[in-house]
């Protein structure tokens, strides 16, 4: 088993790296558009990201019958 499959990800490093991902979703959106915050409609891209990383209240993410693939 390589170290890699020892990790266990805790809430402090799934908020850690939701916010690197979001930080680097506004810095693409305001280089893009020009403005970080109202510089016109998201790429369907960046739509997704904003969907994966914050999901809207009262949505769960991975959404019900997402599975994901189980290594090795």
């Amino acid at each position: 088993m390589t170290a890699v499959g020892l990790f266990r990800e805790s809430k402090k490093h799934d908020d850690a790296r939701t916010y690197r991902l979001l930080d680097g979703l506004e810095a693409a959106y305001a280089a893009r558009t020009g403005d970080p915050v109202d510089g016109g409609d998201l790429t369907p891209f960046e739509e997704v990201v904003l969907e994966g990383a914050a999901p809207l209240p009262g949505e769960t993410y991975p959404p019900a019958g997402h599975t994901f693939p189980r290594r090795g």
